[in-house]
């Protein structure tokens, strides 16, 4: 019985950084870091930002929330307002996007503290 009880605990220690690991997977094609508020995928296009925030691995429900996206390519530096969008947030505008383009979203989720979410687009 303990020989099972050590091979059950032992199998279940090797499958939770897989299962972790999978909750950090870009779920929208984009890029996904994780915060102190959960986990942020940044999805940029030329004329749109779009930040999804999870919950281990799941949707989380924004009932309000504020912040501003600072895109850096090269010498170039472009803001824009965050606003909420159903479950996600937008922000709109031009933005030079490509490889190696980094993002700082300073975003408060749900009447908490703004938290800082940096990425950097493959």
């Amino acid at each position: 019985m303990k020989h099972l009880l050590t091979t059950l605990l032992l199998a279940a220690a090797a499958a939770s950084p897989a299962l972790a690991a999978e909750d950090h997977q870009p779920k929208q094609g984009g890029v996904v870091v994780e915060t102190k508020a959960g986990d942020m995928e940044l999805v940029a296009k030329p004329d749109l930002i779009v930040i999804h925030v999870s919950d281990h691995g799941k949707a989380m429900k924004l009932t309000s929330a504020t912040g501003k996206v600072t895109v850096f390519n090269g010498n170039d530096k472009t803001e824009a307002p965050l606003a909420l969008a159903g479950d996600k947030l937008e922000a709109k505008g031009s933005f030079k996007i490509g490889a190696g383009t980094k993002v700082l979203a300073d975003v408060a989720l749900n009447g908490k503290p703004a938290v800082a979410a940096r990425f950097t687009l493959k």
